[in-house]
């Protein structure tokens, strides 16, 4: 890959998402390099590597999250980085609780369209057990 594309962006932020949606966290860990740096939030250290970021989504979106429904907007291209707006519901396991989550994302990209740096910004409303 030259540089990243809309298209190119699409489709990774399609395959996050059905990798979220599924519990996926095997599905996951395909979209990033082995030394990937993913930031959860602004403050929190970055995760880094396949095995750290495999266990945050297994015990994530594959143990605690259910009926999951994710969507993005595009809001920017760059050679090697891509912006979005998201959108994810899911019900809490074991509690029941409706989550509705909406963020923005900032991705970097290597040659290959394989995520290298992963940061997201997002705030969360939670409904006990709808």
């Amino acid at each position: 890959m030259s540089a990243m594309t809309s298209s190119d962006f699409e489709d990774w932020l399609d395959k996050y998402g059905q990798a979220w949606e599924r519990g996926d966290a095997e599905g996951a860990i395909r979209l990033f390099t082995d030394n990937a740096n993913y930031y959860e939030t602004p403050f929190d250290n970055p995760m880094i590597g396949h095995e750290v970021i495999r266990k945050y989504w297994s015990e994530g979106a594959g143990q605690s999250q259910k009926d999951v429904q994710f969507s993005y907007q595009i809001l920017a291209v760059g050679e090697d980085f891509g912006i979005a707006r998201w959108q994810a519901k899911f019900v809490r396991v074991p509690s029941g609780n409706q989550v509705s989550l909406d963020g923005v994302l900032v991705s970097s990209f290597d040659e290959q369209g394989k995520c290298k740096v992963f940061r997201e910004w997002w705030h969360r409303v939670e409904l006990e057990g709808v």
